[in-house]
This record gives structure tokens, sequence and C-alpha cells, in this order.
């Protein structure tokens, strides 16, 4: 019984990530939603999103920072063309983010 209703809730409740085009992250970040840059430190000293914090995907610290944000916030993640990202968000995922917004085509696209 516990099994169903574990299916039953996340079937409801599924985790989201979802890439979206330039002006709807834009008006996103407008409302302070928490931003992720996951590109290395060089890359975000080089430009980023006003406000986003940089965790690298590629550092060994990844995973514990991202474990420091509040599982329940909306986050904004972007690389520089969407690969990282995406791969960023997945990992997210799995450690129980439930909404997640990539930014389509990176910050080449911002």
């Amino acid at each position: 019984m516990k099994f169903y209703l574990f299916i039953i809730s996340f079937i409801l409740q599924p985790p989201i990530v979802e890439v979206i085009e330039k002006s709807k992250y834009h008006s996103f970040v407008e409302q302070g939603y928490t931003i992720i840059d996951v590109r290395t430190h060089e890359e975000y000293m080089q430009g980023h999103i006003l406000g986003a914090q940089n965790i690298d995907v590629r550092a060994e610290t990844f995973v514990t920072e991202i474990q420091e944000l509040p599982k329940s916030d909306t986050l904004l993640v972007y690389c520089r063309s969407g690969r990282r990202s995406l791969y960023a968000a997945q990992v997210m995922v799995s450690f129980g983010f439930k909404k997640i917004y990539d930014l389509d085509g990176g910050f080449l696209n911002w």
C-alpha cells in the first residue's frame, strides 16, 4: 500500500525540468527566483546574469553546494550553451528539487 501511495504522489507532483526560451526565463529572473550559473568560475567572471550564484557543475563541491539550497524553491539554471545546465538540473532533480527551469541556448542566448 505504501508503494502505491508513493507512486501516486510522484505522478501527481513529478519533479519538473523545463527548458524555456529567453523571454520567459527573463520574466522569471525579474520575479526574483534563485539563479544558478553552473559554468566555471572563470566563465562566470567573464559575464553572468545579474544575481546568479556560481555553482560549477564540474567542481567536486557541486553536490554539497546544491544540497544547501531549499528544495522547494523554483530554480533557474544556465551554462554557456545548455548542455551542462541540463545535466545539472537532472542531478538536482535526483536530490529532490521540484521545479527547475533551464535557459534554452544558455548564456550565449542571453
